[in-house]
């Protein structure tokens, strides 16, 4: 059996969890990849009285789903404060979590990688990129670095306080001599992290083994990622990006599975674009009125603020541009289109289809940062609708004008539109094309 990547084809927040949601019931395992507790996923569950909504921070979206193994795979790095609180609030949901499995090769986050992120981000001033201060970017610098802490090392208390004192040795100087800040103690770290280890050893194993006898039983993997293409550490609008692999090659280093047995990516694509953070965005809007129909407008109706953060998104139209970026660099087969209701009420909605740089149109993504950050959107200018679309759950329930706009920003982007998103909830989507092959 084949194992699904979903992807995001955007800057992230692009209603991934939804996705993963609405093929949970077909799936056995569902894998988180890469990140850790720097970017959620919202899912809404409708229980047919009332819609249960739950922010995912670290936890795969398959754990909400019965009978389905949710994975964090090795290319994740893990807060485990974060990690069991997460569980702890499930668990006192009702959520049955005992299935949970989690890489030994994963990297920790340990108490002195979160202050070099703060310290760093309030040293760069102006120059800043815009990280979450949770210690992601500068555990996946050790990862790379080698001298980071991994999950097995855990449960070799020796082989743990050994590493600890090396690392320590070198962020102490760091802190002190750089950032004016006092480095943790090696026992302080050592007893934070040891206060994890009995309760995570039944949920640590070789996930990448676990998950190919799995391919080879016929089971079926989703691989999930956390942020998105034009986030991903090589493939992104570098430096504003995450310290992981967001696309589909990172689906394959980050769990263990092999490319050969990766088949489908769906790629998730909002109606339009955000982006939580620094760096270029050549669609935004810069408006402050909800009544003039533009980033605003967007950002209320679409409730777009961070579901880890909390800080509000930046906001702009559609950009065929990246969208077919991301089915090259990804191999997308599929696109789920999102918060098409969010456009409801325009008269007409912009599309980017180019970009204009000093005179010069580009139809793909410019090949230097310095010609993308001074692109200017060119737009197509698509009419809009009046009609509520949030209890269409057939192609035909669509007015003819959100049939006309899903119809050709796909002929813009690279792949098919295979669902659309019309709200919310596991429900509020419309199958163009069965995803489950």
């Amino acid at each position: 059996m084949p194992a699904t990547a979903i992807i995001g084809a955007q800057w992230g927040d692009e209603g991934k969890g939804k996705a993963t949601d609405l093929l949970g019931s077909s799936v056995d395992y569902v894998v988180k990849f890469n990140g850790g507790n720097n970017a959620g996923h919202t899912v809404v569950i409708d229980t047919g009285e009332t819609q249960e909504k739950y922010a995912l921070h670290l936890l795969p979206s398959g754990i909400l789903t019965p009978g389905c193994t949710p994975v964090i795979g090795n290319g994740v790095v893990v807060d485990l404060a974060v990690l069991f609180e997460e569980i702890d609030g499930l668990e006192a949901r009702g959520v049955d979590t005992s299935s949970l499995r989690v890489s030994a090769s994963a990297h920790v986050i340990a108490d002195y990688n979160r202050t070099v992120d703060k310290v760093t981000e309030r040293f760069l001033g102006s120059r800043r990129l815009g990280t979450t201060g949770r210690g992601i970017g500068p555990t996946y610098a050790d990862k790379i670095n080698r001298i980071g802490i991994r999950v097995q090392d855990l449960f070799d208390e020796g082989i743990l306080r050994q590493k600890v004192e090396g690392v320590l040795d070198l962020k102490a100087q760091i802190l002190t001599k750089v950032y004016n800040r006092r480095a943790p103690e090696v026992e302080q770290t050592v007893e934070e992290l040891l206060a994890f280890a009995d309760r995570l050893a039944p949920m640590v194993c070789d996930t990448g083994l676990l998950l190919n006898q799995a391919l080879d039983r016929g089971e079926r993997v989703l691989l999930e990622a956390g942020q998105a293409t034009l986030l991903d550490i090589d493939h992104g609008t570098y430096p504003f990006v995450t310290s992981s692999s967001a696309t589909s090659g990172g689906a394959c280093t980050g769990s263990g599975i092999p490319p050969t047995r990766l088949e489908q990516v769906i790629g998730i694509v909002k109606a339009y674009t955000t982006r939580v953070g620094e760096g270029p965005f050549p669609t935004e809007l810069f408006d402050t009125d909800p009544e003039e129909k533009g980033g605003e407008f967007l950002r209320t109706t679409g409730a777009e603020f961070g579901v880890t953060t909390g800080r509000p998104r930046r906001c702009g139209w559609y950009d065929a541009v990246i969208a077919r970026y991301a089915a090259r660099v990804n191999g997308v087969t599929d696109f789920v289109l999102t918060k098409l209701d969010v456009l409801t009420g325009l008269a007409e909605v912009p599309v980017c289809v180019a970009y204009d740089v000093d005179g010069v149109r580009h139809d793909e993504m410019p090949v230097n940062q310095s010609d993308f950050h001074h692109a200017t959107p060119v737009y197509e200018m698509l009419p809009g609708w009046s009609e509520d679309i949030s209890r269409a759950r057939t192609w035909d329930d669509l007015p003819a004008n959100a049939k006309s706009y899903v119809e050709t920003v796909e002929a813009m982007s690279g792949a098919r539109i295979s669902v659309v998103g019309v709200g919310p909830s596991r429900a509020a989507s419309i199958v163009r094309h069965e995803l489950v092959r």
